[in-house]
């Protein structure tokens, strides 16, 4: 089995349905990760920064100000897409309705797609260790909390929720865009370990 796949997209893939197994499909400058709560899109973020040097955005302190008030849609919406206006960035985060204006500029989307269990337990995980206090990826003024809505519904149900749509973008992407689906902690990791040496 092939440590991940990265998928070359577009009409020559239509054509040839070809998949090649490197991590690079060009040079990484604008980067987009993406998958279910707890997939560690901002850990492979800070990653993938450290590794490329690359400006890391985390989405989240988009959609939230200081003691967890949540900003209108449209402010969200205009700070994601200012954001993506920047010359290079790897971008943390869904937000769906920004996905069309942040594909076109993108030239590396990066699919998260772990299982439920797992997620679900780094999101404890996660709860554990930073409650009280504010996560490196969140907004000033947000500590974290224990939300048994949010870990069971939010995270729990990504699978049948959201997942079909983050999964379409991989199946017909532009043909500027390379897609890479990593499905485990170990395609992360090789993923990881070929951007330190591309990068």
């Amino acid at each position: 089995m092939a440590p991940f796949q990265v998928l070359y997209c577009g009409s020559l893939a239509a054509r040839t349905g070809r998949v090649l197994n490197k991590c690079d499909g060009g040079k990484m400058q604008r980067v987009m990760v993406i998958g279910g709560s707890g997939s560690g899109k901002s850990t492979l973020a800070r990653r993938l920064g450290k590794a490329t040097g690359l400006p890391v955005v985390h989405i989240d302190p988009m959609y939230w100000k200081p003691g967890w008030v949540q900003r209108s849609k449209a402010e969200t919406t205009a700070l994601v897409l200012a954001a993506t206006r920047a010359d290079e960035w790897v971008f943390d985060g869904n937000h769906h309705s920004t996905f069309p204006a942040r594909i076109a500029r993108a030239d590396h989307l990066v699919f998260l797609d772990m299982p439920t269990w797992l997620r679900v337990w780094r999101v404890v995980r996660r709860s554990w260790r930073y409650y009280g206090k504010t996560r490196p990826d969140m907004g000033v003024g947000c500590p974290e909390r224990f939300d048994l809505h949010f870990i069971f519904n939010w995270v729990g149900g990504y699978r049948w929720r959201q997942r079909k749509t983050d999964l379409a973008l991989m199946q017909n992407p532009p043909d500027h865009l390379t897609c890479v689906h990593l499905k485990s902690r170990a395609q992360v990791e090789a993923f990881i370990q070929k951007a330190c040496k591309t990068g």
